[in-house]
């Protein structure tokens, strides 16, 4: 019988709506209260948080992965329940930490346990037996939702409400639950993974737009951000205001840049004053398929890890 060992941290799986239809935190988390959801899994279930997640910081986070290197020589897998709004970037942390081989996953709910219709007990006896099957170990993290499972890199929220939220771009899922089977039909890449006791530092994300104003950038002081993250237009082009503060800015701290497109690749291709290829050429450094909340987490925990200059750029661009 697999050991599982579930860590309840929040979120709208574990709230419950009035009468007006108002989401809030139970006292009692009602997830705590399933007992033997599965006869074939042990499962040992603690209240780690009980927060909505726009609440996570990277505390938590860090909290999270030293409890599970704390307990893996105890159990066969981990699942760990959290609210939606966060939950992608909590499994990307997760995912970029020294985690052991087994399964993880991470799952969630968009609506609240009494509301009609409510998935987060499905959505949970789903991750429950993602994280039992052999075939999900030593794939990193994973997301486990409406009966797909996607890789914790690539997953993200595309709908604010609809229970078919989370979404790989480009990719797709790695594997699908079926009623009686977990099937996989990709391998999650190898990932190059960072043992962290703390982390700390400031990275602030700033997206582009049409006709942007400087105030903002120039507004930045490269002596109390650690780096930056541009949320950059098309495949990787940046608006001619900005260009003088993201060329004061590069000089002094790590700038890179993701695109604002929900498919694709960031890259440098446009020649032109603001193009990607005038961009790199400055030293801002381009992060393949993340989005700006993972670009920033992945640009943290380097800094944080020791990496500079070449080493720095060739782990953020690989």
């Amino acid at each position: 019988m697999k050991k599982i060992f579930v860590l309840h941290t929040g979120g709208t799986i574990s709230m419950q709506a009035n009468h007006d239809g108002q989401v809030a935190p139970s006292q009692v988390n009602p997830m705590i209260q399933i007992s033997n959801p599965l006869s074939d899994i042990e499962v040992t279930s603690i209240d780690f948080f009980n927060l909505p997640s726009p609440h996570i910081t990277l505390n938590h986070m860090m909290q999270l992965y030293q409890k599970i290197k704390k307990e893996a020589p105890h159990y066969d897998g981990f699942v760990i329940t959290h609210g939606t709004d966060t939950l992608e970037e909590t499994a990307y942390f997760l995912d970029t930490m020294d985690i052991p081989a087994l399964p993880i996953v991470l799952t969630g709910a968009m609506r609240s346990s009494n509301e009609l219709g409510s998935d987060g007990v499905y959505n949970y006896l789903t991750a429950l037996r993602v994280a039992a099957d052999e075939k999900s170990a030593d794939k990193g993290v994973l997301v486990v939702m409406n009966d797909e499972i996607h890789a914790a890199k690539y997953v993200t929220k595309t709908h604010t409400t609809n229970v078919s939220t989370f979404q790989t771009p480009t990719h797709g899922p790695l594997g699908l639950v079926t009623k009686k089977e977990i099937l996989y039909f990709k391998t999650a890449e190898p990932r190059v993974r960072f043992h962290l006791d703390s982390i700390s530092g400031r990275v602030p994300i700033i997206k582009t737009y049409a006709d942007m104003e400087c105030f903002i950038l120039d507004s930045l002081n490269a002596s109390n951000i650690s780096g930056l993250v541009i949320e950059a237009l098309g495949a990787g082009n940046l608006p001619l205001s900005i260009l003088p503060a993201i060329q004061r800015l590069v000089k002094e701290i790590p700038v890179v840049l993701v695109s604002r497109c929900f498919n694709g690749i960031a890259e440098p291709v446009y020649a032109y004053p603001g193009g990607g290829i005038q961009l790199q050429k400055e030293g801002v450094l381009f992060v393949k398929e993340l989005n700006a909340p993972k670009a920033r987490l992945k640009l943290l925990i380097a800094l944080n890890a020791g990496l500079k200059g070449e080493v720095l750029a060739d782990y953020i661009e690989g």
